[in-house]
């Protein structure tokens, strides 16, 4: 028997990517496993960014299960930048990233079982990025805002915790040179790193730890940066 066994464990955006690996996880560990995605899965199609959409999902998982252990709210919102990204992108990528992780949470709230965990996947972006993620970077500021909010609200009701992953290779393709040396443990994360502390969050291992981001990165955003420093130098963008 797995450590989750004949638990409920909803997880967004699970039919790719990081998601599927957390669905895949929880399922080999004996976990009823549903899932929203705007791509076709064998649980639920919807779009999260549609309050309807949520709502018929939060009632098929109940009406199924009666209860929720775990929620994870992994899908990505839409990244665009300032250049050409319009405010109805931003609004989408909120709708994903934000609110429908809040609306989830207080349509679960009376249903979550004792012991239930929250964990929310955010970003490294949450505090860095690059040009032109100005709609991705918003959201995962926002979840993990809402991150130590829900903690404080859901005390004694359930633990939420976030997952902040750095660079994830999701397709499977190797990395080596500059790519993986720049990191500190000098390799590209994989989705399987995620995973590992997804369920490491959701378990009992966690039982003191609410409100907290852990960040996955391989140590990318504690290394220190400056010209000539390292044997990193700066390059002026072009177009600037």
């Amino acid at each position: 028997m797995g450590q989750f066994q004949n638990k409920v464990a909803v997880v967004t955006g699970g039919a790719h990517g990081i998601g599927k690996c957390i669905c895949e996880r929880f399922a080999a560990e004996g976990a009823h496993v549903c899932t929203i995605d705007l791509t076709e899965n064998p649980y639920f199609q919807g779009d999260l960014a549609k309050e309807e959409d949520i709502r018929q999902f939060v009632r098929k998982v109940l009406t199924e299960y009666g209860h929720v252990d775990y929620l994870v709210n992994n899908a990505i919102p839409r990244m665009r930048g300032l250049t050409d990204g319009t405010a109805q992108d931003m609004e989408y990528a909120l709708r994903v990233g934000v609110t429908a992780p809040f609306l989830l949470a207080k349509l679960f709230r009376s249903s979550l079982a004792p012991g239930a965990s929250i964990v929310n996947i955010t970003s490294t972006r949450d505090s860095m990025s690059e040009p032109e993620t100005e709609t991705y970077a918003a959201a995962k500021g926002g979840i993990s805002a809402l991150t130590h909010a829900l903690a404080m609200t859901l005390a004694g009701v359930a633990r939420v915790n976030a997952v902040a992953p750095g660079w994830i290779e999701v397709n499977g393709e190797p990395h080596s040179g500059p790519d993986a040396e720049q990191h500190p443990v000098r390799r590209v994360g994989v989705p399987e790193d995620i995973a590992e502390v997804v369920l490491f969050l959701c378990s009992d291992k966690a039982g003191f730890i609410t409100g907290e981001t852990v960040r996955v990165d391989g140590g990318m955003t504690r290394q220190m940066v400056y010209h000539g420093d390292g044997g990193w130098t700066y390059t002026e963008p072009s177009g600037q």
